[in-house]
Formats: C-alpha cells, structure tokens, sequence
C-alpha cells in the first residue's frame, strides 16, 4: 500500500527544515521513503506513485486467447511451438487467465 500525495506532500514540506531522522520519526515513514519521494520530485517535479507497467514476458494473455479462438484443437505442445515456450507454461497461463479449451457438447 503506498502513502498518499497528501501525506507525502505534508512530509516533504517538513522537511525542508528539519533533518530526515526527525522527520521519518515525527511522520512514521522509514527514512528510503523519503529519499524516494525527494528523488521522484527532483527527477519529475512530482510526488504521486509512478504507474505500474507489467510486460508479458513471451504469453500475452490476449494473443494466447485470440490463439486459443482460432485454433481450438490445437494441443498444448503445438501452442508452446507458436509461442516458443513449454507446454506447461501454455497450460498454466491458460489456467490463469481463465482460459479454458473444455467442449461441452450437450446433445
């Protein structure tokens, strides 16, 4: 969980006239938060949390599905090819994502 801008804003502000020691002390905040948040706002000119940027590593989560929609039947090992992985990451990423390849034919 991370502190709001108000309190980072708050804590800076003190700062500027007493040592971080203090500061950290007085506003419950470990002394690298503050170094952080002094670093982000030298850098940015702003206090507020970066955002986070996740990259899919080889299985995008949307590929696999629009894969796994065009190609059906396909085996594990043969997803693992198109996606020059294992067939046991194939399968857990489908796991985790929900997607599944069971045919429920109710006749």
């Amino acid at each position: 969980m991370s502190y709001s801008v108000d309190l980072r804003e708050k804590v800076l502000e003190y700062r500027a006239s007493h040592s971080i020691r203090k500061t950290a002390a007085i506003f419950g905040v470990s002394v690298s938060a503050i170094q952080d948040w002094e670093k982000l706002q030298r850098e940015t000119g702003k206090i507020e949390k970066k955002p986070l940027e996740r990259k899919w590593r080889k299985i995008d989560p949307e590929k696999l599905r629009a894969h796994v929609a065009e190609n059906p039947d396909e085996f594990l090992d043969e997803i693992a090819l198109e996606f020059e992985c294992s067939a046991e990451a194939i399968r857990l990423a489908l796991k985790k994502h929900g997607i599944t390849r069971k045919k429920n034919d109710k006749v």
